[in-house]
């Protein structure tokens, strides 16, 4: 039996928080080489309520999950969504702050593993809800931090900013700009009479299981090879195809998508954005090869329906979301078009089943605000 806040908390809890999800359109594995990104906010969001808990013991509950985690204030939450959730606390408390024992309430409408950061809106939401709660002072780019590094020590994931940054900052309709170097940010308007489209493959991936980890210390090895602190400090693009293989697809990609979210972040016309998130595709795919089939025929299915201008895997890869950016008024019925296309090619009886996530259908509304 799923149990509520009301069972839960045994009346009101006593502070809600939510964050977004979020979508990355151009700047696709760059954040944790010092790069550039241009994510947008989900309306899907992920919620949290808290409350002291009154005994020795934290308590965590999830009916996205159906799964309780409780744990004494001096142990640890075993591996699983407490893990995020424990190191946003033991972090908070690293930083003097004084958390009593907690019971925490998850409640997310955002897709687990379909690549649009529901782990960083759980980490953001968990804060948020912690820094209400408590009354203690916290900027939305040093929660952003924390946020990382709960992901990283507390959950094994050896993630960028990005995620943290666009869940704490961005917003539903602007790009955020955001320097990984110098966490430098700022909202820029998406390209005129434009919305985005973002569907979910129906094939999950879970990130610490996929080759991210690998990926990331193939980028350190060419950045020491090169002779650079990372690779957003590579000069001359050229200087890449002197590297071994797989180091010189795998800068290769780095470099030109770093080159990519700069033109873009300038101020391009809807159909050069297209174009950019066309190619970053296709360096996902072959040079930096975290791309998969399904996701391919997505994004075919994506480019061929009315009104898109443009279509790219976004997330980790091996699995997930595409997001395509399409003219305005267009999204619902280029988002139906294409699913259909996609479910079309892999023909009846198959298991694979996408899913419209933007725009939101209209059998599901955002409930959560936030804090």
């Amino acid at each position: 039996m799923t149990i509520t806040t009301d069972t839960f908390f045994g009346g009101a809890p006593e502070v809600n928080a939510s964050a977004p999800g979020r979508v990355n359109l151009l700047g696709e594995h760059t954040d944790y080489n010092d790069g550039f990104m241009l994510p947008v906010a989900t309306p899907q969001r992920t919620l949290v309520a808290m409350s002291r808990s009154g005994d020795d013991h934290f308590h965590f509950y999830s009916p996205n999950f159906d799964a309780t985690v409780t744990f004494a204030k001096d142990s640890s939450a075993p591996q699983g969504f407490g893990s995020y959730i424990e190191g946003c606390i033991r972090l908070v408390q690293a930083e003097g702050i004084e958390v009593p024992p907690l019971r925490v309430y998850v409640e997310t409408d955002l897709p687990v593993g379909s690549g649009l950061s529901s782990s960083a809106a759980l980490e953001v939401a968990t804060l948020r809800a912690m820094r209400a709660l408590l009354g203690f002072e916290l900027d939305d780019v040093k929660l952003a931090r924390i946020a990382q590094r709960a992901e990283i020590e507390y959950a094994h994931v050896n993630c960028g900013i990005m995620d943290q940054m666009a869940s704490s900052l961005a917003d539903e309709t602007n790009m955020l700009f955001i320097d990984a170097r110098t966490l430098e940010h700022h909202l820029s308007a998406l390209p005129p009479d434009t919305e985005l489209i973002v569907i979910d493959s129906g094939v999950a991936r879970t990130l610490a299981a996929s080759k991210y980890n690998e990926r990331r210390a193939e980028c350190e090895e060419a950045s020491r090879i090169l002779g650079v602190t990372a690779l957003r400090d590579v000069v001359d693009p050229a200087s890449v195809e002197t590297l071994p293989s797989p180091l010189r697809e795998r800068a290769r990609h780095v470099v030109q998508e770093n080159l990519r979210v700069l033109e873009a972040a300038k101020g391009v016309d809807a159909e050069r954005f297209g174009e950019l998130m066309n190619a970053s595709h296709a360096s996902l795919r072959d040079d930096y090869e975290v791309s998969i089939r399904a996701l391919d025929v997505l994004c075919e299915a994506l480019r061929a329906a009315p009104g898109v201008l443009g279509a790219r895997l976004t997330g980790a890869g091996f699995g997930g979301a595409c997001v395509a950016l399409c003219r305005k008024g267009q999204a619902q019925e280029a988002a139906a078009t294409a699913l259909a296309a996609y479910h079309d090619h892999h023909g009846p009886g198959n298991d694979v089943q996408g899913r419209i996530l933007i725009p939101v259908p209209t059998d599901r509304k955002d409930k959560n605000e936030s804090v």
